[in-house]
């Protein structure tokens, strides 16, 4: 974690470029293993707003496959914390589908986590990334994934415990109390623009309206810390990559990521953004979609039916054709 004098430092310098007055919301991750109330104290006082702290599971052996330092006593310590410090709106990361995970260890973590009374749950399918200890023990055979049918019976587990405990579910993996949904996510889903700073931070940014349609700029800066300070320091760009997100994938960006919330794809607002009806680029497909049972369509927008969030891949592959 960047220590608060540090992180002091940091928020003035943004203070003295960017209105932080009028920020809303204010994320930071948190680690349970190295949180502490120093840095709680400090981040609150900055203007901090909002801590995600990632439990991802509760057992010590699932904790040790996935590389994380901490245990489940540190997790219920770092919400005590935060709570200390002032913070009134804390969310908790949990991963699924870890290799040996059994629908009771499932259980067993919603239980702990909800224990410590969260104002927004985040719930994620594992993607392993390549080339990490855990990729590699997968690609040899010496662990396995939880068979799909598990996998969404413990999604299942998850809807049907959040809807009893009154929270609403607003996308397809968040979860949050009335009034809690994580504002800068739901940004990222409605393709607002958003600016990166810092080693490999990503920006999409620029958006601009086409003869197409509208378009933007997604740009990734270096992941070579060296090389981003000098370019910093001599005012150079310290871009690794950057690619225009033309009209037609602009347009199955919205459809992928709007699909995701659970208010759906606006025909108004897809119109509004794209200058094309909705109907005119995917009608067919959305119709197909919908006599399969994967998709339902409710005043004006498009939502995933209970199938379709369960097979949400197969749903994206149908309008990508």
């Amino acid at each position: 974690m960047v220590p608060s004098g540090l992180m002091r430092r940091l928020t003035r310098g943004l203070a003295e470029r960017l209105p932080l007055g009028q920020v809303r919301e204010w994320t930071s991750e948190a680690n349970p293993g190295t949180l502490t109330q120093e840095w709680a104290d400090a981040a609150r006082s900055c203007g901090i707003t909002r801590l995600s702290l990632g439990m991802q599971a509760y057992q010590p052996r699932l904790l040790a496959l996935l590389g994380r330092i901490h245990r489940f006593e540190e997790v219920r310590k770092s919400f005590e914390t935060a709570r200390k410090a002032g913070f009134q709106n804390l969310s908790v990361d949990l991963i699924f589908g870890i290799p040996s995970q059994t629908l009771s260890d499932w259980s067993e973590t919603l239980t702990a986590a909800f224990s410590l009374f969260p104002d927004h749950l985040s719930a994620y399918g594992l993607i392993p990334e390549e080339n990490t200890p855990l990729w590699q023990d997968l690609q040899n055979g010496s662990l396995s994934l939880p068979e799909d049918e598990e996998e969404r019976a413990m999604y299942s587990q998850l809807l049907t415990l959040t809807r009893r405990l009154g929270y609403q579910q607003y996308e397809i993996s968040n979860f949050a109390k009335p009034g809690f949904e994580c504002i800068h996510n739901i940004g990222y889903w409605n393709q607002t623009p958003y600016l990166g700073l810092g080693v490999s931070a990503s920006s999409m940014v620029h958006l601009s309206r086409s003869e197409t349609g509208i378009r933007y700029l997604r740009r990734t800066n270096t992941d070579r810390l060296e090389e981003y300070l000098k370019g910093i320091a001599a005012d150079r760009p310290v871009l690794r990559e950057k690619e225009w997100i033309e009209a037609e994938e602009a347009r199955f960006e919205t459809m992928m990521l709007g699909l995701r919330m659970n208010r759906g794809v606006s025909e108004n607002t897809f119109f509004l953004r794209h200058g094309v009806p909705l109907q005119a680029c995917y009608g067919k497909r959305l119709d197909l979609l919908r006599q399969q049972g994967f998709l339902f369509r409710e005043s004006d927008s498009w939502k995933l039916t209970r199938k379709g969030m369960d097979l949400q891949n197969t749903v994206l592959v149908s309008l990508m054709d």
